[in-house]
């Protein structure tokens, strides 16, 4: 965010709305009324202005096939309880936040040894379903609730994705959350 605010209003424009967001230059000239070669244009002087750190300047573009898969791989490794799966699809510098919670974990091995203890908590009877937060993708998680037979609401998981590997996972463990995303509150177990 702080490399965003050096550079010119136009450029900024046009950086998020063709590298973040994932338009096309037709449809981001149509938003900021110019021409796609000024877009263009304007992106990369912002692109040669602007280099992040870390893996968040190779974020996958949203939607993309790569991402697709990445998010799939995820979901199977995590219902299925494979831990080794889950940790071979982090960076080394991956990060898992929770807020409003204190809880950060940074660096593969911490993120490893959180999501031991979760899955291990939560046994293999997670429920995945894939959505999308904040122009990121994000998977509701489904707690197994073996009293009513069905998997009852947990939260929120929204993934940030860099190339083939997950960098940033942010947990949201508000139940109500799901439902803002078309999500809903209960699953069968089946």
């Amino acid at each position: 965010m702080a490399g965003l605010q050096h550079l010119p209003a136009r450029q900024r424009a046009a950086l998020v709305l063709r590298d973040v967001l994932g338009f096309s230059a037709a449809e981001a000239a149509e938003i900021l009324g110019s021409t796609p070669a000024s877009v263009n244009s304007a992106l990369q002087r912002a692109r040669s202005g602007f280099r992040p750190a870390g893996h968040w300047d190779r974020v996958t573009l949203p939607r993309s096939g790569q991402e697709a898969e990445v998010v799939g791989r995820f979901v199977d490794a995590y219902e299925g309880g494979d831990v080794g799966g889950l940790v071979a699809l982090l960076t080394q510098d991956a990060r898992v936040t929770m807020p409003p919670d204190p809880y950060e974990f940074s660096g593969r091995r911490a993120v490893a040894d959180h999501v031991r203890q979760t899955v291990g908590f939560w046994g293999q009877g997670l429920k995945l379903v894939p959505t999308r937060a904040n122009h990121q993708p994000a998977v509701g998680y489904y707690l197994p609730d073996p009293s009513s037979g069905l998997h009852r609401a947990g939260g929120l998981l929204v993934l940030t994705v860099s190339q083939d590997r997950i960098c940033a996972i942010t947990r949201f463990a508000d139940r109500s959350l799901l439902t803002r995303f078309g999500l809903p509150s209960t699953l069968p177990s089946s």
